[in-house]
């Protein structure tokens, strides 16, 4: 049986439920490739869009660390509240709904902003980043958000002061300096 879909891009993917295998023998396709993957041109422009959109906390990190401006600020779109039990140190404090009303006074529309709120369950940071886009700045979404930052041992502030804590090593390489990707 043959599947056929349309891809985002708008062409035909075809894949078949069977597949031959090492030996000759039919087998079953997995549902990995029940809907056939993407042409190398397809997947280059989506893999490529989205590193437009987005930055994982590492290179966010690394690019803070560095010597001189990154050149782009950090926004963390949460509660007061969650501001108080942590944030990425420097930092700009603007909550998803205050953007329209104080964006424009908080932020320079030359410098890209990198938004980010709790972490991959939560989509406060893409919703802070359509509000600031919508507004005309350029802006990237921190993968990971929040708990990321700290799970991989990156530095943060409390209402206390700064901590970290040690690497988790399911999100980071115990010992390394970065994970090599």
């Amino acid at each position: 049986m043959t599947v056929t879909s349309t891809t985002a891009g708008g062409t035909t993917a075809t894949s078949t439920t069977t597949a031959r295998s090492r030996t000759g023998g039919t087998i079953a396709v997995n549902p990995v490739l029940r809907v056939a993957p993407a042409s190398p041109a397809e997947a280059a422009a989506y893999f490529g869009a989205s590193l437009a959109f987005h930055a994982d906390v590492s290179d966010v990190a690394a690019a803070l660390a560095g010597d001189g401006d990154p050149g782009f600020v950090v926004l963390d779109s949460r509660s007061t509240e969650s501001w108080d039990q942590g944030h990425v140190p420097g930092a700009i404090h603007l909550p998803t709904a205050l953007i329209p009303d104080q964006a424009e006074q908080l932020l320079d529309r030359a410098v890209p902003v990198v938004t980010y709120c709790w972490g991959p369950g939560c989509n406060g940071a893409t919703r802070a980043a359509l509000a600031l886009a919508e507004l005309g700045f350029q802006v990237k979404e921190m993968l990971g958000g929040f708990e990321y930052w700290a799970r991989e041992g990156f530095e943060f502030e409390t209402w206390e002061g700064r901590e970290r804590r040690d690497a988790d090593p399911l999100t980071a390489p115990v010992g390394a300096e970065d994970c090599g990707c």
